[in-house]
């Protein structure tokens, strides 16, 4: 019953998102449109970001530490209540929205080092934050279920992610007519990402999110090259641009609203353009970036 219920809940958050994002790919040609949040507190709550009417889909950022003491892992949400993340990701939810959370980020507190550790990785995350239910494990969203799992992986080795991914996968076959467990990842721009890619070829992987920002290695000519390689090459998966909302964030990489505009009028004619990842709320919510896509 809990189940039913659940893939009701979640068939509606996928129907409404893809509604938004059809009306978003008429109008701005921009497909979904994704935010990071929970990098700054001063961003202000999940909830409010749901109701700035901007975006399809939040991910939640991150969980930080996971892998290298078992049985240890850390959320790091810069300082936001967590308590008040369960109610607003149901909110959310309740509006069409599907949410996120990432494992991994800048940080060095994470890895994969054995089979056994994929494993506990999968348990703590089924468990604590997606569909699943144990006596005695802790949930920090409360009864709130995540949509599902983004690996933005940006340290250390590529060993058993795709292990990882295989069995979040495998959850959806308990759900019918819709996706219980989304499995993205966000991966560096140029391809390929050498810490994604054994997990990539899994071909599980619902959203690619490819970030043309914190690697140096995104020069403006090399975009849309660099954009169409991740799509032919992942043609199963809807792959989406990533970007900065402000030069704050990285200067070099930053792009305009027209300039990823212009850009956009080329790749979004690949057939699994997915549409524009944007780093962060924060920034977004101080420069109104997304307004003008």
């Amino acid at each position: 019953m809990a189940l039913r219920r659940l893939a009701a809940l979640l068939s509606l958050a996928v129907l409404l998102s893809a509604g938004l994002a059809a009306v978003s790919a008429t109008s701005q040609n921009t497909g979904d449109t994704v935010i990071i949040w929970g990098r700054n507190k001063d961003e202000g709550s999940l909830r409010e970001a749901c109701d700035a009417g901007r975006y399809t889909t939040v991910i939640i950022s991150f969980l930080s530490a996971f892998g290298y003491i078992p049985g240890t892992y850390k959320l790091d949400i810069s300082g936001h209540q967590v308590s008040a993340v369960g109610p607003d990701i149901k909110y959310c939810q309740s509006k069409g929205k599907l949410i996120l959370l990432a494992i991994g980020g800048q940080g060095g507190e994470y890895s994969l080092p054995s089979s056994q550790a994929a494993v506990d990785l999968h348990d703590h995350l089924w468990y604590s934050y997606l569909g699943g239910r144990r006596n005695g494990v802790y949930r920090p969203f409360g009864d709130a279920n995540v949509n599902g799992i983004d690996f933005f992986i940006d340290q250390g080795a590529r060993e058993h992610y795709n292990e990882l991914a295989k069995m979040l996968y495998d959850h959806n076959k308990d759900y019918r007519a819709t996706v219980g467990v989304m499995v993205t990842a966000t991966t560096r721009c140029g391809y390929p990402d050498h810490r994604l890619d054994e997990a990539l070829a899994t071909g599980l992987f619902h959203r690619i999110h490819v970030k043309m920002f914190s690697d140096g290695r995104c020069p403006a000519w090399s975009r849309r090259q660099s954009f169409e390689k991740w799509a032919k090459t992942y043609p199963q998966s809807r792959v989406l641009i990533g970007v900065v909302a402000s030069p704050d964030v990285d200067k070099d990489a930053y792009m305009p609203p027209e300039a990823l505009n212009n850009l956009l009028q080329f790749i979004n004619k690949q057939p699994n353009f997915g549409g524009v990842m944007v780093w962060d709320r924060f920034y977004d919510k101080k420069t109104g970036f997304t307004a003008h896509l």
